[in-house]
């Protein structure tokens, strides 16, 4: 069983959801697999910190872990858990398989009378044809009123961020136990709900549908804004006085970023379309902010500058 998950974020029961999805950009940034590429500890905390995300995040799913319904694997801590309800989620998750929940609380439209009545014959069994006309409705149902479908099935999917940026395929694998390949849609965003029909619970009438909705994940060094994508890029300071070409990583990829001479920190550099998916199929861009990291202790270049003064008053338009 997976550990509790206010305490794998480090977080308060009462936390809030900006304080928990805080807690979790934190530690994503410094346990993310890209980063830690020596430390296989630190990818399986990271899973550990995004199993607990995934699960504090979602309002029902928090709410039944917080009365012991589901355990923090998101299962049912009695059978059909405490209301007998819905699946708990118990597919988890990274990897391939993901987690889900719907079930036999999720009968969206089903209409109880329908569905009695098409046992016992509707009116008829009710009315004057006593059980010659309940056994005449069997398996029919009232005329005219079509039987039900089964329930949908609720699923929540985890997207890296880079992944919906450039819309690649996520496979996941159904309550049926069947794996496909997903399609992200354009302009996909957290919360997007995505619906497969015929793939929920069986019914008389046919299969309900899945309900898949879409949960991006932080990253480690970009970060989501609109429809751009904003990364803080360390240069050295010869870089920044003379100018340079340097490798920057993107959604899709690495390329070489001109950093022209003379550049302050803070500066941003615009990346035309490598931002996140918009709704009509083009593209955000990705805005670079420069950041002039100097070297500690740097005897050499203490010495190189030693008496040079810069004049100017740099703070000037700040007053006093």
């Amino acid at each position: 069983m997976a550990a509790d998950p206010y305490s794998t974020l480090g977080v308060s029961r009462g936390a809030s959801e900006k304080e928990i999805k805080s807690a979790y950009r934190k530690l994503a940034k410094e346990l993310h697999p890209d980063t830690n590429k020596d430390n296989p500890k630190a990818a399986e905390r990271f899973s550990e910190v995004t199993q607990a995300y995934d699960l504090l995040s979602d309002k029902t799913k928090r709410a039944q872990f917080d009365r012991g319904e589901i355990d923090a694997d998101g299962n049912p801590t009695m059978p059909f858990g405490a209301g007998g309800g819905s699946y708990g989620g118990g597919f988890g998750g990274g990897g391939g398989q993901r987690g889900f929940s719907g079930g036999f609380g999720g009968n969206e439209g089903i209409d109880l009378e329908d569905l009695f009545g098409g046992i016992f014959g509707g009116a008829g069994a009710r009315g004057h044809g006593g059980m010659g006309g309940g056994m005449g409705g069997m398996g029919g149902g009232p005329r005219g009123r079509a039987a039900p479908r089964g329930a949908n099935v609720n699923y929540r999917l985890s997207v890296p961020l880079t992944d919906a940026a450039e819309r690649k395929d996520q496979r996941i694998t159904l309550s049926d136990g069947k794996t496909i390949d997903l399609k992200l849609p354009a302009g996909v965003e957290d919360g997007t709900q995505m619906r497969l029909g015929g793939k929920g619970e069986q019914g008389p009438g046919g299969a309900g549908d899945a309900l898949i909705t879409i949960q991006i994940q932080p990253h480690a060094f970009f970060e989501q804004d609109g429809d751009d994508l904003r990364l803080d890029l360390p240069i050295t300071l010869d870089e920044a006085l003379s100018g340079a070409k340097v490798k920057a990583p993107t959604a899709s990829g690495a390329v070489m970023l001109t950093v022209p001479a003379g550049s302050s920190s803070g500066k941003v550099l615009r990346l035309k379309g490598k931002g996140m998916s918009r709704k009509d199929g083009s593209r955000g861009d990705q805005l670079i902010r420069l950041e002039i990291v100097l070297p500690e202790h740097d005897e050499d270049l203490a010495k190189r500058l030693e008496g040079w003064k810069d004049a100017r008053d740099v703070r000037g338009k700040l007053g006093g």
